[in-house]
């Protein structure tokens, strides 16, 4: 999710953020229930889909920025 950055850097903001570590568990269902969706694992319609498509966008970009904050 974080290019450039290890898993290690991750984790460690997993552990130490319990506001990260919500949000990267929901990022990580929301990335599963899309992939399920889009191979068809999954019966969802499409403006669920597309709802769903726009939380994880949501979720990544907070990530990313709670991540550069927490990082620096």
């Amino acid at each position: 999710m974080f290019e450039g950055q290890s898993q290690a850097e991750v984790d460690t903001l997993i552990q130490g953020n319990a506001e990260f570590k919500q949000l990267y568990r929901r990022h990580q269902e929301l990335n599963k229930k899309v992939l399920d969706a889009e191979l068809g694992v999954l019966p969802i319609d499409d403006v669920t889909l597309s709802q769903m498509k726009r939380e994880k966008l949501a979720a990544k970009d907070r990530l990313t920025r709670m991540f550069d904050t927490l990082k620096h």
